[in-house]
């Protein structure tokens, strides 16, 4: 048998799971944050001339990240939150959202946060499959998304779970197109497309659904768990998600939610110092650049290995020929 029929049969008779691992992302620093009240960072973006977070467990501030030493700083910024649009969502979620936050704090659950060139922040809330904007002068006001997004996820198998809603949100500089990240259970990528002050769904919002579980990094130890999404980011044209499960972030086609390439962070994330006693990823914030990413571990009022009770924000290098680069 000659080398390339050897070739063709080892092809053939290769498990589908039997792919290339996930070129490793560089640490250049991380940054505990102080000043975040309930701690809880789920929501990380670059707007203007700083990096900005938002705390599920708060629904009326936004914080500011002062990065002028290792230890940031978290300065305030409050807002009047408006009254909660209806979505679609059913009684029962609703009800049950609403008694979680109490016991909890923070109603809305903010989970994601985005930035457009006019320096308008967005934050989506995962209680209520909700848009809210925050203009630089802190004026807040719900979007006017589709009546039709949240049955449209819902029939795709999304949005079915309590506490498994929508987990990202990312918009263009223009505010022109807006994504939404389904969590899990199933996951998915929704958009919609912004005609003057309304948003539409253009051939429809969802552009990618999918179920399954996947298997964490063997260095981890755990079981196989549900595909996640925790973030979502907008760059170069480009969508980025961030993968809990097996520590990785991706760049996906922002036109299908089809996913081009993908790098880890698992080595920074799983050195013993940095554990913590828990069988899910923690990092749940994503920003990207052309020099690198920033990333956001919600520590959710755990403790690290090494002592380290704050959320955390790690700086990594961009990969070595830049985001766009083929793998």
């Amino acid at each position: 048998m000659n080398k390339r029929w050897i070739a063709l049969l080892f092809a053939l008779t290769t498990p589908a799971w039997a792919v290339a691992a996930a070129p490793e992302l560089s640490l250049i620093s991380e940054h505990p944050v102080e000043g975040i009240a309930q701690g809880n960072l789920s929501g990380l973006a670059w707007c203007g001339d700083g990096l900005w977070a938002v705390s599920d467990r708060e629904d009326d501030v936004l914080y500011r990240l002062d990065a002028s030493d290792t230890v940031w700083r978290a300065e305030a910024e409050r807002f009047e939150l408006p009254p909660v649009p209806n979505t679609g969502l059913s009684w029962g979620v609703r009800m049950r959202a609403a008694v979680t936050g109490l016991l909890r704090g923070g109603e809305m659950d903010f989970e994601g946060l985005s930035c457009d060139r006019l320096g308008n922040r967005y934050l989506v809330s995962e209680a209520h499959a909700a848009v809210l904007r925050v203009s630089p002068a802190g004026t807040a006001e719900w979007l006017n998304l589709p009546a039709g997004v949240v049955r449209q996820a819902r029939a795709s198998g999304m949005l079915l779970q309590f506490n498994a809603m929508f987990e990202g949100v990312a918009v263009d500089p223009d505010a022109n197109r807006l994504w939404l990240a389904a969590e899990h259970s199933r996951r998915g990528l929704l958009v919609m497309h912004r005609k003057q002050s309304v948003w539409e769904c253009t051939g429809g919002c969802v552009l990618l659904a999918e179920g399954g579980r996947e298997s964490p990094p063997a260095a981890k130890n755990e079981t196989d768990q549900p595909r996640r999404f925790s973030g979502l980011a907008f760059h170069a044209d480009k969508l980025f998600t961030l993968e809990p499960v097996p520590h990785q972030i991706c760049r996906r086609k922002p036109a299908t939610g089809h996913s081009e390439a993908c790098w880890s962070y698992a080595a920074t994330a799983l050195a013993d110092s940095r554990r913590y006693n828990t069988p899910f990823g923690n990092a749940e914030a994503l920003s990207i650049d052309a020099e690198g990413a920033w990333i956001g571990v919600d520590n959710n009022q755990l403790t690290r290995a090494d002592g380290e009770k704050r959320p955390i924000v790690w700086r990594f290098a961009a990969p070595k020929g830049g985001w766009g680069v083929k793998q």
